[in-house]
């Protein structure tokens, strides 16, 4: 499968410049974002992607759009690719908010509220990331697929931390990453 990192969202900038949580609730991306959404849509055209997974905050369904449209593909949402809910930048958007700016992507049973009520801790993401790889196991197609996710995410999954729009191809059945593209 291929695991890209949202491009970047307005609390990457701010964050990267204090350090300091600058308090902006489920940030979408800045122009250079969706630049880097772009570069990650054209350098994974001819991939065989044949599926998209994004997870519901608001900087990955852009990102996710972005790349759909160049790759002609549907999109659906899980919430176990989620961010490790950590900052206020992981205070989502409620379901009928998404579905009304994405009326195209398939949110499924996506609950109105759909992110955790505190800090979900190292272990917690452990367990999640596990949940996901169990939930892909028996697809015969998991090498043509696309999770459009986030840098706690892919850390918790593959332990590599990736900058944003970089994009990393991963086995999930031997756990390593093979390639960043």
């Amino acid at each position: 499968m291929i695991l890209v990192r949202h491009g970047q969202s307005h609390f990457n900038v701010h964050f990267s410049a204090t350090r300091k949580d600058p308090g902006i609730v489920d940030p979408g991306l800045t122009e250079e974002g969706e630049r880097q959404a772009q570069a990650a849509a054209e350098d994974l055209s001819g991939r065989g992607i044949e599926r998209i997974i994004a997870s519901p905050y608001w900087r990955t369904l852009h990102t996710a759009e972005i790349i759909a449209e160049r790759l002609g593909l549907p999109v659906s949402i899980d919430p176990q690719v989620r961010e490790r809910y950590f900052f206020t930048c992981d205070i989502g958007s409620h379901r009928s908010d998404l579905t009304a700016r994405w009326p195209a992507f398939a949110f499924g049973g996506l609950p109105e509220r759909w992110w955790p009520e505190e800090e979900e801790t190292e272990d917690a993401l452990a367990i999640r990331c596990a949940g996901f790889l169990d939930s892909i196991a028996g697809d015969e197609n998991w090498d043509k697929l696309l999770v459009v996710t986030h840098w706690g995410f892919i850390r918790g999954l593959t332990g590599e931390a990736v900058a944003n729009g970089v994009a990393l191809r991963f086995d999930p059945h031997v756990g390593e990453v093979s390639a960043t593209l």
